[in-house]
């Protein structure tokens, strides 16, 4: 057998060189200027046989980055080595060709980067800008509607609303405050912010006269101090006031000009509430208002009660630091005052169209309507053609021809009608027309019917001797003439036989008919139309007695 061929031997630079892996792609980095290349000693030269694996790692990419290479003149009879290679790295110029050979896979792995284009330079980045400071805190402003919700002989509890302006800085909580009367040493009268808007203030002594204040505290600091109104005295109230305004002047009262005018509104109190009273806000006029109080109401009179009376009158009562209110709304009325102006717009055929304006004095009530009233030139006299109406424009009707009108329009409220009226300055004449009258021409119906059988006679079966009676009817104009006929031969005046017909109806009465009687019975009826009939069978049976009852 043939021998197989011996293999092939590498050389182990071949051997490392295919074993290398291929070096991952990494970003270029930016060129940096290779100092010029020197010869290195040829003491500091490396053996030939670690030149492939300082390639290695190189190759792997591993090392710092490589920079391109820079050419530099080399001194005669030696290569110039690379750049980016250590010096440690480079073999001495004097060594020999075997160890040249060696490191060639070296230095070409070395020199891939240098063939690589230049990297970009580097973007400059601008610094960050500093950020904003925020703004200053501010404090809020006051609170509002600082007010007492109890008060006894040791405590005093107060209640207040959020502030209107918070700002951004927000709100931590409420700080109150009090110092008796006569002093300006104020008090904190609790230890930690509270954030609700009531607060009880403890261990008060009797008979102190105290004023309280609340502050609103933020980040920004104190608000303005809201205080109360008044010194709060402290002491048990045995009844807080209590306005009871009657049902019937809860809504709107509402009085006629020349009223007199006498409200009672009771209350309680203990001890007794002090009451005022105020007219849209301001203090009453004495002169037209008498206010009587006592210990359980309070009286508002007037004399006599004008428009100027009229407003939303307030009343309170007030114990110590309680207070109740109440309102009450008074409106004095009077007739209103005509429409401002009338018009006659148009008059046509018999009719005529108005249109006016409301008036300036409405009486202090809305107006509810108006009435319009009209005269014939020839007799004077007014009459009402619309009432209660409550349109501005209007089409008087039915006016006679040939007289001349003229119209006045009345305004109306709760009251009443105005006293005045306004007259329509033109004057509305129905002028005569010639009419030819003809009388419609109805031509007569004929009313002519032939007879005609609303209902049939029926096939009837008889008992010998028992009554019997057969009925029909027929309709028919003129009135049909009605025949009986019994198997085709006329009923004459057959005592047996009744004959009747009304409205219609006719009938024939059979008299304790017998055996002979049954057969086909027939009634015709006849006019100048025409004739009509109907038939019928009659069975007339006779009772069969059976011999054992007989017996």
């Amino acid at each position: 057998m043939p021998s197989k061929p011996a293999p092939i031997k590498k050389s182990p630079a071949k051997k490392a060189a295919e074993k290398a892996p291929e070096p991952a792609p990494e970003p270029e980095p930016a060129p940096v200027e290779a100092p010029p290349a020197e010869a290195p000693p040829a003491e500091a030269a490396a053996p030939a046989e670690e030149a492939p694996a300082a390639a290695a790692p190189a190759a792997e990419g591993e090392g710092a980055p490589v920079a391109p290479a820079v050419d530099t003149p080399a001194a005669e009879g030696t290569d110039a080595p690379p750049a980016d290679v250590p010096a440690a790295d480079v073999p001495a110029a004097d060594a020999p060709a075997a160890e040249d050979s060696a490191a060639a896979p070296a230095a070409d792995t070395a020199d891939a980067p240098a063939d690589a284009a230049p990297a970009e330079p580097a973007v400059v980045e601008e610094p960050p800008k500093a950020p904003t400071p925020p703004p200053p805190a501010v404090p809020t402003s006051a609170p509002l509607d600082v007010s007492v919700e109890d008060v006894n002989d040791s405590s005093l509890t107060i209640k207040w609303k959020t502030p209107e302006i918070i700002g951004d800085s927000g709100l931590d909580g409420f700080t109150i405050e009090y110092c008796k009367d006569g002093t300006k040493d104020w008090v904190v009268a609790q230890e930690e912010l509270t954030p609700v808007n009531r607060y009880c203030i403890k261990n008060l002594t009797a008979g102190d006269l105290l004023h309280v204040r609340v502050v609103a505290v933020n980040p920004g600091g104190r608000s303005e101090p809201a205080t109360l109104a008044a010194p709060v005295p402290i002491r048990e109230v045995v009844d807080r006031p209590k306005i009871k305004i009657p049902r019937n002047l809860r809504a709107r009262v509402v009085r006629q000009v020349g009223e007199q005018i006498n409200l009672v509104i009771p209350f309680l109190g203990k001890p007794k509430p002090v009451v005022s009273w105020l007219k849209d806000g301001q203090p009453l006029d004495t002169k037209r208002v008498n206010i009587r109080n006592s210990d359980k109401d309070s009286i508002m009179f007037i004399r006599t009660s004008e428009r100027e009376d009229s407003g939303v009158y307030e009343m309170s009562v007030k114990v110590d630091s309680f207070e109740d209110k109440a309102l009450l709304t008074l409106q004095v009325v009077e007739r209103p005052g005509p429409p401002t102006s009338v018009k006659l717009v148009d008059a046509w055929g018999f009719n005529a169209a108005l249109e006016w304006t409301p008036p300036k004095d409405n009486g202090n009530t809305e107006i509810t309507g108006y009435t319009v009233q009209k005269a014939d030139r020839k007799t004077g006299e007014w009459f009402t053609v619309l009432e209660h109406y409550h349109r501005l424009t209007a089409t008087v009707s039915d006016l006679i021809m040939g007289n001349s009108y003229s119209f006045r329009v009345f305004a109306e409220n709760k009251v009443g009608t105005s006293e005045s009226c306004v007259v329509t300055k033109a004057v509305a004449t129905i002028q005569k027309t010639g009419i030819n009258y003809k009388p419609p021409e109805y031509p007569e119906h004929n009313f002519s019917e032939a007879p005609k059988f609303t209902t049939s006679l029926c096939d009837r079966a008889a008992t010998v001797g028992y009554t019997t009676k057969l009925l029909c009817s027929v309709r028919g104009s003129p009135k049909p003439k009605i025949e009986w006929l019994k198997n085709q031969m006329v009923i004459g005046d057959d005592p047996k036989f009744r004959k009747l017909s009304n409205q219609g109806i006719c009938s024939l009465e059979i008299r304790k008919p017998c055996s002979f009687d049954g057969g086909i019975y027939t009634c015709r009826a006849k006019n100048a139309q025409g004739e009509a009939a109907v038939s019928c069978k009659l069975e007339v049976k006779q009772i069969i007695i059976s011999e054992e009852k007989g017996k």
